[in-house]
């Protein structure tokens, strides 16, 4: 079974993919700090409450934004697993795909990896926005090639500055409006809710609104990470929501590589 590891800046993602399904995720907050011990104690005792033996990994692929998080995972997959772990990006798991951009080697691996199983999903021309520590917003054309995109500043980010910048402003809980869908509010937390959750609806909504027009062709907009649904509920934009896409790259990436090498991680 193959244990997929997504290490984002603020989560990194554990799940286990047997014939393209995950069987089985779980999520730790990202620490570069922490060691391949440690991840091991925490990662076999989820192992075992799920009733999988250690054993039942036997293959090990590794994305990463975060390159000071990639030696522990390493260890963590040869210390532990007895394999030696695929890195997304390299070698056998090298992309497949075209990066048309002015510095492929900049785009982080949760993008690709977002494009490769995006384009394995959907046909024709794709925007794949990932809610994450980021907000990003990735061009994939027709042909599988990623094209470009943009970065902003992920919604809890932005909450995190405005509260922290702002002395008499209450840390809240970002959450869509409850039946309520005026955009004046008549209270702090009222306002800062509204500017909040549809500012950002409004910025989604009219940076995809400019990217269609630039692409010139028609665009399904797929979506991901763990505020998407939340989104999905008060705008129209979203045509796909797509929760394991990273983790759905990754397994791509594997299977490519077994397919080009089968004995590549014997």
């Amino acid at each position: 079974m193959l244990l997929a590891i997504d290490a984002g800046n603020t989560n990194l993602v554990f799940a286990l993919v047997e014939d393209g399904a995950i069987r089985a995720r779980w999520r730790i907050a990202t620490d570069p700090r922490r060691t391949a011990d440690q991840y091991a104690v925490w990662l076999h005792q989820l192992l075992q409450l799920e009733g999988f033996p250690r054993d039942a990994v036997d293959a090990v692929i590794i994305g990463t934004v975060v390159p000071r998080a990639l030696h522990n995972l390493e260890v963590l997959a040869e210390k532990y697993f007895q394999v030696e772990p695929l890195i997304a990006g390299q070698g056998a798991a090298d992309w497949g795909i075209e990066l048309d951009v002015e510095e492929p080697r900049s785009v982080g691996a949760d993008r690709v990896l977002n494009a490769i199983a995006a384009h394995k999903a959907h046909a024709g021309d794709l925007i794949v926005i990932d809610f994450g520590t980021a907000t990003t917003f990735d061009v994939v054309d027709f042909s599988g090639a990623y094209k470009g995109g943009i970065i902003a500043p992920g919604i809890n980010l932005s909450l995190d500055a405005l509260v922290t910048a702002a002395a008499r402003l209450p840390r809240i809980a970002i959450e869509a409006p409850d039946g309520n869908l005026s955009v004046i509010g008549r209270t702090t937390e009222d306002q800062m809710h509204i500017g909040i959750f549809w500012g950002y609806v409004a910025m989604i909504e009219g940076l995809v609104a400019r990217m269609k027009a630039e692409i010139g062709r028609p665009v399904k907009i797929i979506s991901t990470g763990g505020l998407a649904t939340l989104f999905d509920r008060h705008s129209i934009v979203f045509d796909a929501i797509e929760p394991d896409l990273t983790i759905q790259g990754l397994a791509l990436l594997y299977a490519r590589s077994q397919r080009a090498s089968p004995n590549v991680l014997s």
